[in-house]
């Protein structure tokens, strides 16, 4: 689990007001998704799953290509989170 979150702290430096605004967007249209699932009317729902449905994709894609190689670069170099390993953290962006 620390090394799920030492990569996760390494693909934050390294993220720009994009990535995190995808990270946001992406979090809207699961959010769509788990309230459009709730049985309450079957009618006209099939468009707004469907937009959020290729919302949610066309951002997670993106978003988890960038941590999965920010993830990679940090696990094979063997990076741990240390005062005085912070500045090699930097060379994964």
């Amino acid at each position: 689990m620390k090394k799920l979150f030492s990569c996760a702290d390494a693909w934050l430096r390294c993220a720009t007001w994009r990535d995190l605004a995808l990270v946001k967007l992406c979090l809207f249209a699961a959010g769509m998704l788990a309230g459009l699932a709730l049985p309450l009317r079957k009618r006209d729902r099939w468009i707004a799953m469907g937009a959020a449905g290729a919302a949610f994709l066309a951002s997670y894609i993106p978003v988890m290509v960038k941590f999965i190689g920010t993830a990679r670069r940090a696990l094979c170099c063997g990076a741990e989170e240390t005062p005085e390993n912070e500045a090699s953290s930097e060379d994964f962006c």
